[in-house]
């Protein structure tokens, strides 16, 4: 523009004189080609964010559903463990009520020579 403006205002021939009437045609025209690219490159760029937030919900959805999967196959084990735990339990009942019968039994019998 400073190059239009100087060759226009210190040449003897002024194809365009001091308004620059011909510069401020061209700019807005620039400017309304410039204005409409970005329009078409923004609904071309929302386009895309809607379908990577429509691929992001199904993930979700999709991620939801394993977690739920992955949950109640965590409930049914920890029901199996705390299961384990009670039969250990009674095992080790058992087998301290088993040690105790035989110490009785060890005390009770007679040495054997």
């Amino acid at each position: 523009m400073m190059i239009w403006a100087g060759i226009n205002s210190l040449s003897a021939a002024h194809w365009d004189p001091y308004p620059f009437i011909l510069l401020n045609l061209f700019l807005s025209m620039l400017a309304g080609l410039q204005g409409a690219i970005l329009l078409i490159a923004a609904k071309r760029q929302d386009s895309i964010s809607a379908a990577l937030a429509q691929h992001d919900y199904e993930i979700d959805e999709a991620a939801k559903v394993d977690i739920e999967e992955v949950f109640a196959l965590n409930q049914q084990q920890s029901i199996v463990i705390a299961e384990l735990q009670e039969i250990l339990r009674r095992l080790d009942e058992d087998r301290e009520a088993w040690i105790s019968v035989r110490e009785k039994l060890a005390e009770d019998s007679p040495p054997t020579a």
